[in-house]
């Protein structure tokens, strides 16, 4: 981790200076950082002569007295044994200048434990990177209980620096928020070999048939179970005396069997990989276990007043690499069948970690989990359950423009894919729209390149029940985005697939890159286009054409959608945005918003009706206008050849 640490600042322009006792230790992270800093020249990600600077900012020192005689951050990153580290920071400390940040990477350890002696505990703080550095975006920023709040500001600050997420922990507590989480699964598997529940074999292969990357003891091996077994043993004198109680762990550490670094662990790695049997997976743990005992931790954090659900979830998908965390989970099962497998599980392994946390026990799961705990049940000292967003932040942002028009921007690049959230917060962002008299025209675009890749697949969807209530969810918003009563653009480029295209088939006017592809993708993943794509596209473009699109999940470039008459207007490759705010700005000068709200309902509503009432309906729209202000304006500006000035009355 030191060197990974080192090699990160190193590429974002800091001076380093990288220290180790042993010589050994310090020709190996050279060689390292080297050969990480030439791949990454090599991949594109930066010039050969950039990785060259970079590795030049680098200064080896076997002296640690020298290497932080300047420094502004010091980051130790030694074994997670507390005596050695407290003897780091108190010699750095001793030797830096006054201003320094003194910084623990430690992933379990209580920063206060680990200020203790220090003569500046209040510049002492855990910054706790997620290996490798140079890949992992998440940093936990932890203050111990004497940490001055503006240590901990300046280095979230510092992280963003560095290209890094940091979650500021709330309280200090072992393993933060992901180790915490962590450790509990961490008990959990060792007490299913205590146990003989299942065999590793069994249980690897039921977590690679439930589209895990590795198995929970292939990873344990790959992580070290030295790492796991002092884990548990630290929690179970910091946290509870119920993380000893496993012991499997223990027999292999003693045994040397530490998994890759030996060769052996829970399996044979002596040709570079796990050989694990390819046996039938177990049918005697479930994922729903370890989602369980995850959501129980969760609940336990924002109880405890260490950390907000948001950060929690940010947390786990970051430092995990998971696609979802806990809270999304929990948000997708009822509170009594979290509960019931809890107790299940806290009876059959005898093992009070799994028992229900109070806010479970008292059937307010989902009030932890979405930020509503009371203080009576929340700890007292925890920070607000929401955290406010700031601008700029958020799945989908609003921009008033002025002049009537507004930018409604789906925000999460790279693909811009629509989940739950997002799809909250486009229904919050058109309601406000639709009562806000000042605004004629809505554009609608992707952040970045990318307009919209579709429907975030990660999420998490416990059953068919929710699976079908998300396609309803995404018909009634798009079907409502359809009736808005302004004007709404759509800005197609990058790519707009799925419920992406969807999203902009519900708008009144599409403009497209000739480069964009557009496309509904979802037989050729099992699904069908289920947020009004199979009706909606049929009556644009005809059955024939929609049929190819949807039944072959062809894609085709907005040249060839223009002339389909799927979009309205090709526009300009280098800045689409700007060429539909200039055309809405037209728009929303030029027409008259009662005549749009109604000649849309005519154009919608009409297709589903005979002709005979629809002709009648337009005669009563037509009516309906005669006593408006726009019509008047719109004659008097007419005949006066002036430009109109609507007012929507």
């Amino acid at each position: 981790m030191g060197h990974g640490i080192a090699e990160l600042f190193a590429m974002n322009g800091y001076d380093v200076s990288l220290s180790d006792k042993f010589p050994e230790a310090l020709d190996k992270a050279k060689g390292k950082i080297s050969a990480s800093l030439a791949k990454f020249a090599e991949r594109g990600r930066m010039t050969k002569e950039d990785a060259e600077r970079a590795f030049a900012r680098i200064a080896f020192q076997g002296d640690l007295a020298k290497a932080v005689a300047r420094a502004d951050l010091v980051v130790e990153a030694v074994p997670e044994i507390i005596e050695l580290k407290r003897s780091i920071l108190k010699e750095a400390s001793a030797a830096a200048p006054p201003s320094v940040i003194l910084a623990s990477n430690t992933s379990n350890i209580r920063i206060s434990e680990l200020a203790e002696g220090s003569a500046r505990p209040e510049r002492v703080v855990g910054m706790h990177f997620f290996n490798p550095p140079v890949l992992m975006k998440l940093v936990e920023i932890t203050p111990g209980d004497s940490t001055s709040a503006e240590v901990v500001d300046d280095l979230a600050a510092v992280c963003l620096k560095i290209g890094r997420t940091p979650i500021k922990v709330l309280k200090d507590s072992p393993g933060f928020i992901v180790d915490r989480v962590n450790a509990a699964d961490t008990l959990f598997f060792c007490l299913i070999q205590d146990k003989g529940i299942a065999t590793p074999d069994e249980v690897d292969q039921y977590g690679r048939s439930q589209g895990l990357p590795m198995g929970p003891y292939e990873l344990l091996d790959f992580v070290g179970v030295d790492i796991g077994w002092a884990q548990l043993q630290y929690f179970s004198k910091a946290l509870s005396p119920e993380y000893g109680k496993g012991v499997t762990y223990g027999r292999l550490v003693k045994e040397n069997r530490l998994g890759k670094k030996t060769g052996r662990g829970f399996y044979d790695w002596s040709t570079g990989k796990a050989e694990i049997a390819k046996v039938p997976p177990t049918e005697k743990v479930t994922i729903m276990d370890m989602f369980t005992i995850e959501i129980n931790e969760a609940v336990k954090l924002i109880e405890e007043g260490i950390a907000r659900p948001d950060d929690i979830e940010k947390a786990v998908t970051l430092g995990m690499g998971r696609p979802f965390g806990p809270i999304s989970v929990a948000k997708g099962l009822s509170n009594s069948e979290v509960k019931a497998k809890l107790e299940e599980l806290a009876t059959k392994y005898d093992c009070k970690v799994f028992a229900p946390a109070k806010s479970i026990v008292e059937g307010k799961m989902l009030d932890a989990v979405e930020g509503r705990l009371s203080q009576a049940t929340a700890a007292p000292t925890a920070a607000p359950a929401v955290q406010p967003r700031q601008e700029g932040e958020g799945p989908v942002l609003l921009e008033k423009l002025g002049g009537g028009v507004a930018k409604v921007t789906l925000n999460r690049p790279r693909l811009n894919t629509l989940n739950s959230e997002a799809l909250d917060s486009l229904d919050r962002i058109f309601t406000e729209l639709a009562n806000d008299r000042e605004v004629k025209v809505v554009i609608v675009t992707g952040k970045g390149a990318v307009f919209s890749a579709g429907a975030d697949l990660s999420q998490y969807i416990s059953n068919s029940v929710a699976f079908m209530d998300i396609a309803r969810r995404g018909e009634r918003l798009y079907k409502r985005i359809s009736e808005f009563p302004k004007l709404t653009i759509a800005v197609v480029k990058g790519y707009a697939l799925g419920g992406g295209l969807e999203l902009a088939l519900s708008c009144d006017i599409r403009l497209a890159t000739e480069d964009a592809s557009l496309g509904l993708p979802e037989v050729t993943r099992g699904l069908l286009p289920a947020w009004t794509g199979t009706q909606k596209l049929t009556r644009l473009i005809g059955l024939s054409r929609a049929s190819t699109m949807v039944l072959t999940g062809e894609r085709i470039n907005g040249r060839r959608a223009f002339e389909l008459g799927l979009v309205s207007r090709i526009a300009p490759s280098d800045d689409p945005d700007a060429y539909a705010v200039q055309y809405g700005s037209e728009l929303a000068s030029t027409v008259a918003p009662v005549a749009v709200m109604l000649a849309k309902r005519l154009l919608y509503k009409g297709a589903e009706v005979p002709m005979d009432v629809g002709l009648e309906m337009e005669a009563m729209s037509y009516g309906v206008l005669f006593g408006t202000e726009d019509l008047k304006e719109g004659i008097s500006a007419f005949l006066g050849k002036r430009k109109p000035e609507f007012k929507g009355k």
